[in-house]
């Protein structure tokens, strides 16, 4: 059985594994997956998926992710609203950037019960 987390308020900012190493299984079931490719031609379309989650996220009315948003160097590229029964806690934007080098992007999502998770993933643009 995973680690509980106690004491914790999911909605005191942003959370974030507490060692991403032994991650516990509500780090598993909340922390954005980025997947793109690794590196990018400036001006060229490419996929960006987010996935809450290495262990899938319920989609139920009491317990659903809301929302996931993308962003590349804190400049957001979008962002999708979910709902419980419907949808399944994943999204996949088409983005092009246009300027050369490190790109941070960052996934971020709102659970209703556990609150705000992030993620990042740096791709190389040239």
């Amino acid at each position: 059985m995973g680690k509980i987390m106690e004491d914790k308020n999911f909605f005191d900012g942003m959370n974030h594994p507490a060692n991403a190493e032994d991650l516990t299984d509500a780090e598993k079931k909340h922390i954005p997956v980025i997947s793109s490719s690794d590196s990018v031609k400036p001006g060229e379309p490419f996929e960006v998926s987010v996935t809450v989650g290495s262990i899938p996220h319920v989609m139920e009315p009491a317990h659903h992710i809301q929302w996931i948003e993308l962003y590349a160097n804190e400049e957001i590229l979008g962002k999708v609203s979910l709902t419980p029964g419907f949808t399944k806690a994943t999204t996949t934007l088409t983005v092009v950037m246009e300027t050369t080098g490190i790109i941070t992007l960052k996934a971020i999502e709102r659970c209703n019960v556990h609150g705000l998770w992030e993620n990042t993933k740096r791709i190389i643009a040239g």
